[in-house]
């Protein structure tokens, strides 16, 4: 789903452009909890949170993550939005919460990441 889409269907404002408005992204994943990002993400992921502080947008950056979005109208500090201007990040703000926003995602055909066990039910 390119980011545009996602802009549209959540009647999403667009906090900082960045260079990925037209890019497809292949999943999205919602959490507020970092290490679960860093577990479970790659590159072509969206992340949805209502996190707003630097660490949402250095672990973008090591992930290489293209677009964030901010869930229940969370628009974060200039020192953040500077970092991910800095990193070419888009940024989005939705009204929605996180849950409303991966339904209307999801329903639209995006699909969440998908998590692989190993034979001993452990997180691959």
């Amino acid at each position: 789903m390119v980011v545009r889409k996602m802009i549209e269907l959540l009647g999403a404002r667009v906090v900082l452009e960045g260079d990925y408005l037209g890019c497809d992204i292949d999943s999205g994943f919602c959490s507020d909890l970092m290490s679960d990002v860093l577990a479970f993400v790659n590159e072509s992921t969206v992340l949805i949170t209502g996190l707003t502080n630097p660490h949402v947008v250095r672990t973008s950056e090591m992930l290489d993550l293209k677009c964030i979005i901010f869930v229940r109208g969370k628009i974060p500090p200039e020192n953040v939005i500077v970092e991910a201007e800095n990193l070419g990040i888009t940024v989005l703000s939705t009204d929605l919460t996180a849950f409303i926003t991966c339904g209307i995602l999801y329903g639209a055909g995006l699909r969440g990441v998908t998590i692989q066990r190993n034979e001993h039910g452990g997180i691959v």
